[in-house]
C-alpha cells in the first residue's frame, strides 16, 4: 500500500498508527511508517494519524511524527483546544495538523477546537466513531451520520479559516452509496472526503470537482449586471456572485 500511494490521484495521503492498526503491531507499524515517510513524499500531501491523547501510544507517535516530518499530522478523537495545543508542542514549529471530530464530548467543543490554532488547518467529520459515541444503531463506518454532526462541524470549520473534511464511506464496492455520501458532504459545504481504497479515489474525485458547465455559469454571473438582474430565468444579486466565487476558488483551490 506504501509503495502504490505516490501514484493514486489522492490529494492526501494518510498513513494511519491508530485505528487500521491492531494494539500489538503499534511499536512495527511505527517504525514502518517512519521510514517510509523518509523516503520521500507518498502523494500531493502526506500525512501521519497518530494515535489519541488518551492512548499509551499517543506521545511516542507524535515524537515519531516530528521525526518523519510530514507534511499534516492527523489528531484522532479530539475533544478540546488542549489536545491540540498539547500536540503540537511535541511537534516542529510550523507543523499542520488535521482534527477529527468523532465523539460526543468533541462535537459539542467543535467551535472551540476549530479555533485552537497551532497550525490547525482542517476538521475531519469521524462518522464511526461519532455514531458509537452518541449510540447510533449501525454496524458500517460512514452510516448513520447526522445532518446536525454534518452541519456543527463545518459551521465550526467556516468560522475560524478551516478546511472541512468528511470520513470515509467504508462499504467497498458499494459506488452508488459512495458518491451519494459524497455529495450529501458537499451539499454541506465540504471541501472533500477520506477515501480507504483506490477505487474511490475516482467517484469521490469527481463528486467535488465543480463541471464545465458549473464553472461556466459561474463565470456568466459574475459578468451579469450588478445588482439585483434577471439571469437565464432567475433572479441573481450579489449573494448570487458570492456562490459563484466561491464555487470558482473551489475549483482554483482543486488545481
Amino acid at each position: 500500500m506504501l509503495a502504490k500511494a505516490p501514484s493514486l490521484a489522492a490529494d492526501e495521503v494518510i498513513v494511519d498508527l491508530e485505528d487500521a492498526v491492531a494494539a500489538e503491531d503499534k511499536e512495527q507499524a511505527r517504525g514502518t511508517a517512519v521510514a517510509a515517510l523518509g523516503r520521500g513524499p507518498l502523494g500531493r500531501t502526506t500525512a501521519l494519524r497518530v494515535n489519541g491523547r488518551s492512548t499509551p501510544w499517543w506521545e511516542d507517535d507524535l515524537r515519531a511524527a516530528a521525526e518523519a516530518r510530514p507534511d499534516v499530522v492527523v489528531l484522532p478523537k479530539v475533544e478540546s483546544p488542549e489536545d491540540v495545543s498539547a500536540a503540537a508542542e511535541l511537534l516542529p514549529s510550523g507543523t499542520a495538523l488535521e482534527a477529527q471530530i468523532e465523539t460526543a464530548r468533541g462535537l459539542v467543543e467543535a467551535e472551540r477546537i476549530a479555533a485552537a490554532g497551532h497550525g490547525l488547518e482542517a476538521l475531519v467529520l469521524g462518522p464511526a466513531d461519532l455514531a458509537a459515541s452518541l449510540g447510533v444503531p449501525v454496524l458500517t463506518i460512514g452510516a448513520g451520520t447526522s445532518d446536525y454532526a454534518l452541519a456543527r462541524v463545518v459551521a465550526a470549520a467556516r468560522a475560524f479559516g478551516l478546511q472541512a473534511v468528511d470520513g470515509p464511506h467504508a462499504r467497498l464496492g458499494d459506488d452508488l452509496g459512495l458518491v451519494l455520501s459524497a455529495r450529501r458532504a458537499l451539499e454541506h459545504g465540504y471541501d472533500g472526503k477520506w477515501v480507504i481504497h483506490p477505487s474511490q479515489i475516482e467517484p469521490v474525485n469527481r463528486v467535488f470537482t465543480p463541471s464545465p458547465a458549473d464553472l461556466e455559469r459561474a463565470k456568466r454571473i459574475l459578468e451579469a449586471a450588478q445588482g439585483a438582474a434577471r439571469f437565464e430565468g432567475e433572479l441573481v444579486d450579489e449573494a448570487s456572485r458570492r456562490l459563484a466565487e466561491a464555487l470558482l476558488r473551489r475549483s482554483a483551490a482543486l488545481g
